[in-house]
């Protein structure tokens, strides 16, 4: 205590200002430590899907403005990285892109809990990414084709309906699969469809008769023209509220047979709340993972990227990094014996 209070007292009055000096510039350091990080660079943007699919459109769009936000101001290049139903962009987020605030991506909101439910060999923890945030909150739809026969959810109970999958890991397969077990559909699922895209022209042809899971953002910003035109028949929806836009539509949620059945049904579609997942590996360094966070949240407030959005039909919801990371606490506190059944819904064929 003595040698602390001799210390104190032979400092002089230029020393005491100078100590000052430098504790009042450690956060404007801190900012500028960032920016000079991102300053000139060019960041990649992981998109799970094809060039031209909805989850690329949203990826673009965000592509296009979230670099002004960023200290340093950085430009973003999008890089397509399709395979495995969006698990090669998520274990390549997770394992293999830099640790450094470089890279981020937008991933399926499935893949995440494929750890959990086991329906899919994975090598990653959701909980370690570094969640950015999502761009949406999905509600998805069930539809035929217009001249399929099929008009209602109970004709889909009630006789086989062939439907794509895009992946073993994509929601295209593994929830028509669910559904088949917690809710009593007949889907026949045609394997081999490298994404949503190529399964909606498939079934403008002809080869399958509709599709059993498909944002419905999705096929309003793809494809206006088959709503308008009465081209699709909606036969369910996973919300479990009402959907205005789609009045009289069934809640598949209400189908299930039993508790255990919905609450696994529920578990399975909380991955809507992700919506449009974006993140970052795990084990950024912390001021770049806050600044890529803020980013995220001070575009939703830019009105160039509001006006671009509404010209390429993007519904936006905001949701947190701190949201999604809240969602899957959530999850994780599901009872062991919902959780099995959940897996049992969705478990493939040995």
């Amino acid at each position: 205590m003595a040698f602390s209070r001799m210390i104190v007292r032979t400092l002089t009055p230029t020393l005491l200002g100078a100590a000052a000096m430098l504790a009042s510039a450690a956060g404007p350091a801190r900012a500028d430590a960032v920016a000079d990080f991102y300053k000139g660079k060019q960041l990649n943007m992981i998109v799970f899907q094809g060039a031209g699919t909805t989850y690329d459109t949203y990826a673009r769009l965000l592509a296009r403005h979230m670099g002004s936000h960023i200290p340093g101001r950085p430009s973003f290049v999008p890089q397509n990285m399709v395979g495995a139903g969006g698990l090669k962009a998520t274990e390549y987020l997770y394992s293999i892109a830099p640790k450094d605030g470089s890279v981020m991506g937008e991933i399926s909101p499935g893949n995440p809990f494929e750890p959990l439910l086991g329906g899919t060999k994975t090598n990653f923890d959701p909980l370690k990414f570094t969640w950015i945030g999502s761009m949406d909150r999905n509600v998805s739809v069930g539809v035929a084709w217009h001249d399929a026969p099929f008009k209602t959810l109970d004709d889909v109970r009630a006789r086989e309906m062939i439907t794509p999958g895009t992946g073993a890991g994509a929601d295209s397969e593994i929830m028509p699969l669910a559904f088949n077990r917690l809710a009593g559909t007949r889907f026949k699922i045609i394997p081999g469809y490298p994404g949503i895209a190529q399964a909606a022209l498939a079934m403008e042809r002809g080869e399958i008769q509709g599709i059993g899971y498909w944002a419905w953002t999705g096929v309003k910003s793809s494809h206006p023209d088959w709503v308008s035109g009465h081209k699709l028949t909606v036969l369910y929806h996973t919300s479990d509220q009402d959907v205005a836009e789609l009045p009289g539509v069934p809640k598949i949620r209400d189908y299930a047979d039993n508790a255990l059945d919905r609450d696994a049904l529920n578990l399975l579609l909380a991955r809507q709340d992700l919506g449009r997942p974006f993140l970052a590996p795990p084990d950024l360094p912390a001021d770049r993972a806050k600044a890529l966070k803020a980013a995220f949240a001070a575009t939703f407030k830019d009105a160039a990227f509001l006006a671009d959005a509404k010209k390429v039909r993007a519904d936006l919801t905001f949701v947190s990094g701190e949201e999604i990371e809240a969602l899957f606490g959530k999850i994780a506190a599901y009872p062991p014996a919902v959780i099995d059944r959940a897996r049992q819904a969705i478990a493939r064929a040995p």
